[in-house]
């Protein structure tokens, strides 16, 4: 049997929750409850596209013209989005991932990012992926292995699935009081709105429709355990809820429109951020890891309805 695209499948169940993790990528291929998709998949035959489930490490989202500066050296990456001129979504997403511990309902993998031209700096990374009665639960941890103080970034590039019908006929909720402004050409944030007033005003349960966002949100409301919350009502009845801890305090919402046109608006992206896209550049919620600094953040979904 050939391997696929994305590598090695690892199987979680638990009850009738079902999930698979990939080794190209170490992210999620899939995850559904009683045969229902809760993360839009992509299929076993094909590579990921959209980033579909993917860890962003060791920064989520754009960077402009892939350069930066740290500690007073300049850095240079490669662009993997030519036409809007950018480096986007780390360098991990294309990697092969190793299991590091696999139980019935729960999958630890790792990767090791070594010093590189545009990031001389070294990371280990690992993501435990567990199920549990609450649904799916994502623990993200990174450590610096290098000798030097390193910029890090991490997110991940989750779907919520509208089942199946097209998110213009779901409900979003989210209590996100400002939305990032993006400028034309990179596609990157040049300031920042409240949503008061706009058609990105989620704090409330909104009609999608045919809204087209690829856009960030910041000061999220958050509840008495830390976590803060995006709701998705769908078409058949089901709702599927994205949370993130305090690590978290960006989420970026993708409609899908420069999908594949048969991938297009079957699902909300709703990325957990550690910082603004570009923040390699701009520095808005950029961290810095110490050499042997471990930062962990964690984040989950679950179905109802």
């Amino acid at each position: 049997m050939s391997t696929p695209p994305s590598g090695t499948q690892f199987e979680l169940c638990r009850g009738e929750q079902r999930a698979v993790v990939v080794e190209v990528g170490g992210g999620i291929r899939e995850y559904t409850v009683a045969g229902r998709p809760v993360l839009e998949p992509f299929p076993l035959a094909q590579m990921c596209d959209g980033a579909h489930g993917a860890p962003l490490i060791p920064w989520p989202n754009r960077l402009a013209e892939g350069r930066y500066s740290f500690a007073g050296e300049e850095q240079r990456l490669p662009l993997d989005e030519p036409e809007k001129g950018n480096a986007i979504h780390g360098l991990l997403r294309w990697r092969a991932w190793s299991e590091l511990d696999h139980g019935a309902g729960r999958v630890v993998v790792g990767a090791r990012l070594p010093a590189m031209p545009g990031y001389p700096f070294s990371l280990e990374v690992s993501i435990a992926y567990e199920l549990s009665d609450e649904g799916l639960s994502v623990t993200t941890s990174a450590r610096n292995v290098g000798e030097v103080e390193c910029p890090f970034g991490a997110g991940q590039h989750p779907y919520l699935s509208a089942g199946e019908g097209s998110i213009d006929d779901c409900t979003l909720q989210l209590d996100a009081a400002t939305r990032l402004l993006n400028e034309e050409r990179h596609q990157i944030p040049v300031g920042r709105e409240p949503v008061d007033g706009t058609p990105y005003d989620f704090r409330t349960p909104t009609r999608v429709g045919e809204l087209q966002i690829d856009d960030a949100f910041t000061d999220l409301g958050r509840d008495a355990s830390g976590c803060s919350r995006a709701l998705l009502q769908c078409p058949d009845g089901a709702s599927v809820e994205l949370w993130v801890d305090e690590h978290y305090p960006f989420l970026e919402l993708y409609s899908g429109d420069t999908l594949a046109p048969a991938r297009r608006r079957r699902a909300l992206a709703v990325e957990p951020m550690t910082c603004a896209p570009n923040a390699f550049r701009s520095g808005d919620g950029l961290l810095r890891l110490a050499p042997e600094q471990t930062l962990s953040m964690r984040w989950g979904v679950r179905l109802g309805g």
